[in-house]
């Protein structure tokens, strides 16, 4: 069999036939797992090479469907990996859902959705957190996969008692309908997860997503193609949407596109302002517009207020909250509630620095203020702004309120320290300081080279991660399919216990004698009849020879007889011999002599039926 090796191009021609033949382009897959999972499927059809194999592609059609069921680890459940799941319902959608409106629509994306288990999971989740009829109103869940026969089961929403183990009475009774022996998912809630084929490496991403489900399948896939696929992600997921992977995906190389909200249960949250070019897989032909068809300015001029890199908050010419843009929500805790509170009624009036006497300076005076040195401890570090208030008036000159605005400064602050202590260090001992420098320079190359030494470990590890992870998920698929076979053998024991249950109520209820011995004449058979007729028990003559027995039977006479049956499958004779029974009395015995005849036609053995003559008895 063609052992597990380094990629070679014989292993290349398969993937690249795949893709011409199917379209199913596999080469951004790890190479590694991929082999092992071509060789399983090689092996179990008996194939030695990867030649013979494309062959085995070109003349047999079904094969691809069997190729691609060994490659596609379908290994989901319900809930898989409790604990994350857990933290996704307690801490993740509460602060989901209240960052949105009551009647606002909730977008959710299960991409490697496999059986559906994943998507009707995310759906449970969200009717206990929001109730299933504002489920039915609210939520879309968009659950994607490269396998069609997993679409197909998936669309069915009908899963086995063994499958929904993973779930207890309460969800069964609330979320399922038992149909025959299968558990169905409610049909009104299943008409908000739509199933649809999407292959993530080269199909155009589902858009506005506010949660993005992808458990497991990034470890699939090589380091090249779990960027372009993050990309993807990131360019899906809305602003202030999170992502939740598999316990194997930590995604420590591409913090700057998501930003991790919980490590250990890996969710994570969009980077705002990440570098990335969506380019490569957005198309570039739109045509664009002149100045005087540009439309929707409105909305246009609000998300760039909420985009500014800078905190802003507007206030009305009364000093009612009017405006706050994104970057003022994360600094100083506000939200959409605020919006039309009195200024003086917010945290932010006072921390981190008194604003009311300002605004209203500026307000009188109609011009621009600046505050700087305002110093706010956050999380236990300092943040240094300079905040400028602006008066903000109309056409008519008419005063409509006011702008304040923070510019983080808190790099200036620091080069502006650093710089005031240098100078001190350079007025003291200018060449001390020089010497002190240098070393710093080699202390922070060796840094450099142990941070980069530490990442590249780090990313060896997150690879044998991933690559354990994949065969645990294969072992798993392995584990089913032995419990299947399993299975059917305890089945056929329990047929086989039920036919031996009845060849021996046969045997017993039968009053007469009945002996069975083998080609050597060896008894097999001994039945109650016999016992009653001969005084010997059924433990005592089981497995002896015949002719060997103490019993009143002249054996000797027998023998000819027997060894016709063994010869003949065809032979049957009756003779009557003086016997002496368990009494010690004399009596004649009628005994019937024939071969035991084999499915093959040939005798097994032979069969003797005794009793005692009506005269004799």
């Amino acid at each position: 069999m063609t052992e597990l090796k380094e990629p070679n191009g014989e292993f290349e021609s398969v993937l690249a036939y795949l893709k011409e033949s199917r379209g199913f382009d596999f080469t951004g897959y790890k190479r590694s797992s991929l082999m092992r999972r071509v060789c399983r499927r090689m092996t179990q059809i008996g194939i030695d090479s990867y030649t013979e194999y494309i062959d085995q592609l070109q003349v047999n059609s079904e094969e691809f469907v069997a190729l691609f069921n060994t490659i596609l680890i379908n290994v989901t459940g319900f809930f898989r990996d409790h604990e994350a799941w857990e933290y996704l319902r307690e801490h993740v959608l509460p602060g989901l859902l209240a960052e949105r409106n009551p009647e606002e629509p909730i977008r959710v994306w299960s991409a490697g959705c496999a059986g559906g288990q994943e998507a009707y999971s995310l759906a449970m989740l969200f009717a206990d957190a929001i109730g299933i009829d504002a489920f039915r109103q609210r939520v879309k869940i968009y659950a994607t996969d490269v396998d069609d026969d997993a679409l197909s089961q998936a669309r069915h929403a009908a899963y086995t008692s063994a499958e929904v183990e993973g779930l207890d009475e309460g969800q069964l009774e609330q979320y399922f309908e038992l149909q025959g022996s299968r558990y169905c998912f409610r049909k009104d809630m299943r008409r908000s997860v739509i199933f649809g084929r999407n292959d993530l490496v080269q199909d155009a991403p589902i858009s506005r997503i506010d949660l993005l489900v992808c458990r497991n399948t990034l470890m699939y896939f090589n380091a090249e193609t779990q960027t372009k696929i993050l990309e993807r992600f990131h360019f899906a997921v809305a602003p202030k949407g999170l992502l939740f992977l598999g316990k194997a995906e930590m995604l420590l190389s591409h913090a700057r596109i998501f930003e991790p909200l919980d490590l250990k249960r890996r969710v994570f949250r969009k980077a705002v302002n990440a570098p990335v070019s969506y380019n490569h897989f957005v198309s570039p032909g739109f045509p664009q517009r002149r100045n005087h068809d540009i439309s929707g300015l409105a909305e246009l001029r609000e998300h760039a207020f909420s985009a500014s890199p800078v905190a802003q908050i507007v206030v009305t010419e009364d000093e009612l909250t009017a405006l706050v843009n994104a970057q003022a929500e994360v600094a100083f805790g506000l939200s959409e509630r605020d919006i039309g509170r009195p200024l003086r009624d917010l945290d932010v009036s006072y921390r981190p620095v008194a604003l009311r006497a300002y605004v209203e300076q500026a307000r009188l005076e109609r011009r621009s203020l600046r505050i700087k040195d305002v110093e706010w401890r956050r999380a236990g570090e300092a943040v240094w702004y300079e905040v400028h208030i602006n008066p903000l008036t109309g056409k008519d000159k008419k005063l409509l309120g006011v702008s304040i605005v923070f510019h983080d400064v808190s790099w200036a602050r620091q080069l502006l320290t650093e710089l005031e202590h240098t100078n001190r260090q350079l007025e003291s001992a200018y060449e001390e300081l020089q010497s002190t420098n240098e070393e710093l320079e080699t202390t922070n190359e060796e840094l450099q080279s142990t941070v980069e030494e530490l990442e590249t470990t780090n990313e060896e590890l997150q690879s044998t991660n991933e690559e354990l992870e994949t065969m645990n998920e294969e072992l798993q698929s392995t584990n089913d399919e032995l419990q299947t076979i399993n299975d059917a053998l305890r089945e056929r024991s329990r047929d086989l216990d039920e036919v031996n249950e009845f060849l021996e109520s046969v045997l017993t209820s039968v009053r007469a004698g009945i002996v069975v011995v083998d080609r050597e004449m060896r008894v097999k058979a001994w039945n109650r009849g016999a016992e009653d007729l001969w005084g010997v028990r059924r433990e005592e003559a089981e497995g002896r020879h015949l002719l060997n027995l103490d019993i009143g039977l002249p054996l000797t006479e027998l023998r000819p007889a027997v060894r016709d049956a063994l010869a003949d499958a065809g032979f049957h004779r009756e003779i009557k011999v003086d016997a002496i029974n368990r009494r010690g009395r004399a009596t004649v015995v009628r005994l019937r002599c024939s071969a035991l005849r084999g499915t093959n036609g040939e005798s097994q053995g032979a069969l003797l039926l005794m009793e005692e003559t009506p005269a004799a008895a």
